[in-house]
């Protein structure tokens, strides 16, 4: 009977699914099931030549623990480390029918699978701490039931707390700055819990040092039926990289405040010549704002021609790498608008040290080049003037003599002769001699008057006005001569000149021409008026005489040079003519045809003050 019972109990233990083994008090394989044997890989036969110590010979400690007699667990492997099998085995107390340990029951589990999910769980974990240490970023949750607050160690290092300090939330805001901080950190965690909404916010934290420190604080809430159980979120220290950022900001700010009050025109184009940045300076010389500006090229703000040179020279600074310095430039806006700037551009590389585009900073120079252009016209004047002066000192010099040699000689005349009738006749001539002086003197004196009088006052004078004028002032001499005037001058065209030069001008013109009119013909002559270059020029025509300007051209606005023999001609009208045009800036030329008539063109200058 005990040997069916044993064959029973045998064939039951082999049976069973879970691995099942009997151990003897002194490790002794007894008996074992048949899935304990092939996770072991031993024999059925001949297993029980085996024992327990040499079935797991890795596991330390294992008679000790045997000998306690008591339930115990461990972890081992068989294989080689990279070939394994993980396995759990269960020692518990063997009793016979009266209660005494005759050995122990050896249950084992493989739990490779579980083992690897753990080592891969491990694995993660590490990943993750590593990067939350590296990035700086802990995490942490709240139990909404509990009103438990987990944080993990990195969120403790940025709180600067002991890693075994267990904050709850009033501990956690506490921790926020005073203020805006603390305040807004409660209210979204408030909306978090109630109505499930998201946070992620820059804050300043105050450490348990006492350190201020920059934070970007998210959570979001975990919902549970339609209710919120948990806040999961991170916490990153961002301090360095805001203090980064500020100081960015501070300097970017420092230099659009420099480069904006810079008196110079600063912009920065792409690779496709579209401006990027402008400065103050340059949204003013164009009239329009930052944004009406970005992204424009110059073929959207200037003359087509200008910006083609503009262009041009864009791709030659991209290309050759080469900065363009100080260069003169003109620059014509849509609307017209002239100016003179010099000009820079200066290629520019980004991180990686390829051209991105380029700088450009021009300054308008338009006021110096009208200064240079004045200083100029200021030594060509002056130059002229010390012509004038040494041709003005030698006809002072040479009438001067004249005179005198002849008051001289008149004297002696006088001083000898004793005829009462000859005396008469020499003093005749003294006094006409004193005359000519007087005259020759009031000349000379009105030329110094014009070249040395440097407060002109101009006035805006109506020419066409100006002549009817001085032609009333002519009628008996004009009428006497028969003379035909037609005025063609636009009665609303004004010119800024000195009235009496006006009247001087065009009543010397008037009688110069009447003076030498052609004697088989009635004298006719015409005025007219055109602009040109911000210039108004008055022509006075008349077909008389005319002149040989191959002969006298060079001499026609000479001092006392006559040309014909008309012994009303005395050679000072033209020579004062030119002299009041010139002292307000203007000039006078001839065109003139022998036998056909002469036409004086006086340029009046608008834009002499």
């Amino acid at each position: 009977m005990k040997a069916v019972e044993r064959i029973e109990q045998h064939y039951l233990l082999r049976q069973l699914p879970q691995a099942t083994a009997l151990v003897g008090l002194d490790g002794s394989l007894v008996d074992a099931s048949d899935s304990w044997l092939t996770l072991f890989s031993l024999p059925p036969k001949n297993f029980m030549e085996a024992d327990i110590f040499r079935v797991m010979e890795n596991v330390s400690d294992l008679k000790e623990n045997l000998s306690n007699h008591k339930t115990f667990s461990f972890r081992h492997h068989l294989g080689e480390e990279n070939d394994c099998r993980w396995l759990e085995s269960t020692f518990t107390p063997w009793y016979d029918e009266k209660e005494n340990i005759v050995g122990s029951i050896v249950q084992t589990r493989d739990i490779s699978r579980e083992v690897e999910k753990e080592l891969e769980i491990e694995r993660i974990n590490a990943i993750l701490k590593t990067k939350s240490e590296v990035a700086q970023v802990g995490c942490w949750e709240y139990d909404v039931q509990t009103e438990k607050l987990y944080w993990c160690d990195e969120t403790r290092k940025i709180h600067q707390v002991p890693l075994s300090y267990q904050p709850n939330v009033n501990e956690a805001i506490e921790f926020y700055k005073p203020g805006y901080s603390r305040n807004k950190i409660s209210m979204i965690f408030h909306k978090a819990i109630h109505e499930s909404t998201p946070f992620n916010e820059r804050l300043i934290l105050v450490t348990h040092k006492g350190e201020e420190r920059w934070v970007q604080s998210a959570g979001k809430a975990i919902e549970k039926n339609g209710k919120v159980v948990k806040i999961f979120g991170t916490f990153q220290d961002i301090h360095e990289q805001v203090m980064t950022e500020t100081k960015v900001m501070e300097n970017q700010q420092l230099l659009t405040a420099l480069i904006d009050n810079l008196p110079l025109n600063v912009f920065v184009k792409d690779l496709d010549s579209k401006k990027i940045l402008v400065n103050k300076s340059e949204c003013e010389y164009l009239e329009k704002s930052p944004k009406e500006l970005i992204g424009k090229t110059d073929f959207d703000l200037y003359d087509e021609e200008v910006a083609k040179i503009s262009r041009e020279e864009d791709l030659e600074v991209i290309k050759t790498l080469k900065p363009i310095l100080g260069k003169e430039t003109i620059s014509i806006k849509k609307n017209g608008q002239t100016t003179n700037f010099l000009t820079s551009k200066i290629p520019l590389f980004d991180l990686e040290g390829k051209v991105s585009g380029l700088i450009g900073i021009s300054m308008d120079i338009s006021a110096i080049k009208k200064k240079e252009d004045q200083l100029r016209n200021l030594i060509n004047l002056t130059s002229i003037q010390n012509k004038k002066l040494i041709n003005f000192a030698h006809i002072v010099s040479h009438n001067l003599r004249s005179h005198s040699a002849n008051f001289s000689m008149l004297l002696q005349f006088l001083k000898s002769e004793d005829n009462e009738k000859e005396r008469e006749h020499i003093e005749n001539m003294l006094t006409q001699a004193s005359d000519n002086l007087l005259e020759t003197l009031e000349n000379l004196n009105q030329v110094v008057d014009i070249n040395t009088n440097i407060n002109l006052k101009k006035e805006q004078l109506n020419i066409h006005d100006t002549i009817v004028k001085v032609q009333h002032s002519l009628a008996a001499f004009l009428d006497k001569n028969q003379v035909q005037i037609h005025n063609e001058v636009d009665k609303k065209l004004v010119v800024k000149s000195v009235p009496a030069y006006l009247d001087s001008i065009i009543l010397n013109l008037l009688t110069n021409a009447v003076k030498y009119r052609d004697p088989n013909r009635k004298p006719v002559i015409t005025l007219t008026t055109k602009k040109l270059d911000r210039k108004v020029i008055l022509s006075v025509s008349d077909n008389g005489l005319g002149i040989d300007l191959e002969r006298y051209g060079d001499k026609i606005f000479g001092m006392y040079k006559t040309f014909h023999n008309n012994r009303d001609a005395k050679g000072f009208g033209l020579y004062l003519v030119r002299n009041q045009v010139e002292a307000m800036g203007g000039r006078i030329t001839v065109n003139s045809e022998v036998d056909k008539g002469t036409t004086f063109n006086v340029y009046f200058n608008e834009e002499s003050k």
